[in-house]
């Protein structure tokens, strides 16, 4: 995992979600595979279990037994230094474990209970990047589904892919009756299908949409009503629905394939914008150069016709010769900026052409959706 993540996207978390702070529920700690065996704090040589209540990317609030070994030694006064220790299970099924060094900044009861206590540790020093990595790409998929919850995706063969998805069929259950469907794009807060119906008998219906997603493999169902319905141009027995997702039902792990999508299509645009801006501005910069070296040029030849003007056996001639010369040297730098301001402008409208192009081929996907559901 981490000889994906760069270094600039693990400093990006870090420095933007520093004090947000993640509650370990029960599907946080799916997603995340934390294996609670794994969970322990040390002190003073000895370890002993905990649980995790929750963590950010300077402290962590654990809940211990005020009976036991642990609660003595961390809350003393003068405590020594207090090492947590996350357990995780990677994917292929290898344990990831790290120590986080802390210190004790706060005890509290907890729920009001004499047998159990949170205690809050604050990190001394910044957390593993494994740590940063992990719970900053559920933050970030949480922050964006606030912020990019209308960004659509297309579904074609590279989205599919992308996204973990085998095929564009999948199920809907509208008012618990599973019917067939095709996706025909998806976003943070929801999804148009293509099914056999009437429009107007599917609008303001219940239904919950089922994703099948690989690497790794799962099932997720999501919550949502159809808001709209319209027919499918040339089929009568097909219908077009819109639907909105319940914000508050949206799983976490569909908010992360969303925003891990949308993040990559992202890098790849800004890529692509900064490699045809370099294309642009090249030839202008040459040109530039071109232009500063005439100029010296011509201003060099302009200098030498005026000494030689200067000779009395030049003549009239040669004093004619220096006066053209300045005016010359004037047009020469003018004429090779205009050629490259030609150069560049020719060279900025490819990109603008392969946009147009880009566009029109996305139109042209989504105008055969119809057909695909024949």
């Amino acid at each position: 995992m981490m000889s994906i993540a760069t270094n600039q996207l693990i400093n990006e978390y870090y420095n933007r979600y520093r004090e947000n702070e993640l509650v370990f529920t029960k599907d946080i700690m799916r997603i995340l595979r934390i294996d609670p065996r794994q969970i322990y704090v040390k002190c003073s040589g000895a370890q002993w279990p905990c649980i995790i209540n929750s963590t950010s990317f300077q402290q962590a609030k654990i809940i211990i037994g005020t009976s036991g070994g642990a609660f003595q030694q961390i809350t003393k006064k003068d405590a020594p230094p207090v090492n947590l220790r996350y357990g995780f299970t990677e994917l292929d099924g290898s344990p990831l474990v790290f120590f986080v060094t802390c210190r004790v900044s706060d005890v509290t009861p907890y729920m009001n209970s004499h047998d159990l206590a949170v205690v809050t540790l604050s990190f001394t020093q910044r957390p593993p990047d494994d740590l940063i990595y992990k719970l900053g790409t559920l933050l970030a998929a949480d922050d964006n589904f606030t912020h990019r919850k209308e960004d659509r995706i297309v579904i074609n063969e590279d989205s599919k892919r992308a996204l973990g998805i085998d095929k564009k069929e999948t199920i809907i259950y509208i008012q618990n009756i599973p019917r067939r469907c095709i996706l025909w794009n998806l976003s943070f807060s929801g999804a148009k299908v293509v099914l056999m119906g009437v429009p107007k008998f599917l609008e303001n219906k219940d239904c919950i949409t089922r994703f099948m997603f690989s690497e790794p493999n799962e099932i997720v169902d999501v919550k949502g009503s159809i808001v709209q319905s319209f027919p499918v141009e040339g089929r009568q027995d097909l219908a077009a629905v819109g639907i909105k997702f319940d914000e508050n039902q949206v799983p976490l792990s569909y908010k992360i394939r969303i925003n891990d999508y949308l993040s990559t299509t992202r890098k790849k645009m800004l890529d692509v914008a900064a490699a045809n801006s370099v294309k642009i501005l090249d030839p202008v910069e040459a040109a530039k150069n071109n232009i500063r070296k005439q100029q010296e040029q011509e201003q060099g030849g302009a200098a030498n016709a005026a000494k030689q003007a200067e000779k009395p056996e030049a003549g009239a001639e040669h004093t004619q010769t220096a006066q053209n010369a300045q005016p010359a040297a004037q047009q020469a730098p003018a004429q090779a900026a205009e050629s490259a301001i030609s150069s560049a402008g020719t060279d900025a409208a490819a990109p603008a052409q392969d946009a147009s192009q880009a566009v029109s081929s996305e139109s042209t996907q989504q105008a055969n959706v119809a057909g695909t559901a024949q």
